[in-house]
């Protein structure tokens, strides 16, 4: 186990109000990156028209794609910034709700808004550093 306070500064808070056409994962990127925001944790609720999740195949070191093409209510999304060399990086999980409640979850590839995406995003301060993992073929936290 790896461990970093990230307390003992003010931490700022930004609320981020999608709408419907938004495209979420790189509307969220991109308002990271203009912020120059370095560690910070997402939550999210709302609706998408439609939406890309991902999971992670451990074997092939990608993610296979799975396209949900119907309205879903975003149940929770939860996630986090860390850099990744000098560049922000966003990390996203969702659990997406369907008509009949059924669930789909996994990580936020695309989304397409409709309404909207309620975003509370907590900036702590300092900066948390994504290194890429050579066994799990992903970049992870080094704190």
């Amino acid at each position: 186990m790896r461990a970093k306070q990230l307390t003992g500064h003010e931490t700022r808070t930004h609320v981020l109000v999608l709408e419907t056409g938004d495209e979420a994962a790189s509307g969220l990127l991109e308002y990271v990156r203009s912020e120059r925001i370095g560690a910070a944790t997402i939550s999210a609720i709302g609706a998408f028209s439609e939406v890309v999740l991902g999971y992670f195949d451990v074997e092939r070191k990608e993610y296979a794609r799975i396209p949900v093409r119907e309205q879903v209510e975003v149940l929770t999304l939860m996630g986090d910034v860390a850099l990744e060399g000098a560049e922000p990086r966003v990390h996203v999980h969702v659990v997406v709700g369907r008509r009949d409640g059924s669930a789909y979850g996994g990580h936020l590839l695309e989304a397409r808004v409709r309404p909207t995406l309620e975003v509370v995003l907590t900036e702590v301060p300092g900066h948390l550093q994504r290194v890429m993992d050579p066994q799990s073929g992903l970049p992870l936290i080094r704190p």
